[in-house]
């Protein structure tokens, strides 16, 4: 359970969620969903909604490990998959990746490299969407919107983001009143980008800390000090985490264009 500024009430969230992605998948004449099961919790939260708000017969789970995704995290959400019922499909990635920078004549960073495999995942969904007539149900919570902790084009290529609203203790204390599996509500944070990769060593506080500093600035609209003393963070902290912010405004935002619309949108003519 939650205390303080960031406690909410499960079952309504719970409820609130389903009806969301009821109403977008309905508005958009889709079959369904489908999402990446990465046997995390983000994933864990968001399938087990889309089931309870669709039926398990209208969810498909895609399971994409790559090199340095753990066997455990593979068999976690095998389990949730079976335990839900629904269709799910093991696609690993490595091929994919191994092709596309086969037919480069360059060679890529290390983060280059890292955020191809998201990208590669992406390319997955969407086919299997194309095919199947399925939204891409994502999966990132507002700690990664937040911060910019997510692949542009990548794990931030979807459909809907049924959970982007609540911050990742949040989630945490959802898939817990759930009943999803400790294991899995526990579970270090990872992109699995490379081998041992912990979201944690990239951010500037655990999550505890770093979703409280960001309610703090963005939904009270704290000072960076006030923020520090109700976190009970340095300073340091606060700077650092409105340094990501800013620095992945880019991903939130539709391309930069000349377009005097600040969004694009369809062009439809009338008789």
């Amino acid at each position: 359970m939650i205390i303080g500024p960031l406690a909410f009430d499960a079952d309504s969230e719970k409820e609130r969620i389903a009806s969301f992605v009821r109403r977008i998948v309905r508005g958009a004449a889709a079959k369904g969903v489908v999402l990446g099961l990465s046997g995390g919790v983000d994933s864990a939260v968001a399938g087990a909604i889309a089931v309870e708000a669709l039926g398990k017969k209208r969810v498909t789970g895609l399971l994409m490990p790559s090199a340095s995704t753990p066997k455990a995290d593979v068999e976690d959400a095998r389990k949730l998959a079976r335990g839900w019922g629904i269709r799910s499909h093991e696609i690993p990635i490595g091929g994919i990746v191994a092709a596309l920078e086969g037919a480069s004549d360059f060679e890529g960073t290390k983060l280059a490299k890292a955020n191809l495999q998201a990208r590669a995942r992406m390319t997955v969904l969407y086919y299997y969407s194309n095919s199947k007539n399925l939204l891409v149900l994502g999966t990132g919570d507002r700690s990664e919107v937040e911060s910019g902790f997510f692949t542009k084009w990548g794990d931030g290529g979807v459909d809907l983001l049924p959970i982007a609203h609540l911050y990742k203790t949040q989630v945490r204390a959802l898939g817990k009143s759930m009943g999803l599996p400790k294991r899995v509500v526990e579970k270090p944070a990872s992109p699995q980008l490379w081998t041992g990769h912990k979201a944690e060593d990239e951010l500037p506080a655990p999550y505890e800390k770093l979703d409280l500093v960001l309610y703090c600035l963005f939904d009270e609209d704290l000072s960076k000090s006030r923020v520090a003393k109700k976190a009970e963070v340095p300073v340091a902290v606060v700077e650092e985490a409105l340094r990501m912010n800013k620095r992945s405004e880019h991903k939130r935002r539709m391309p930069p264009s000349l377009s005097p619309a600040q969004n694009f949108r369809l062009i439809s003519t009338k008789d």
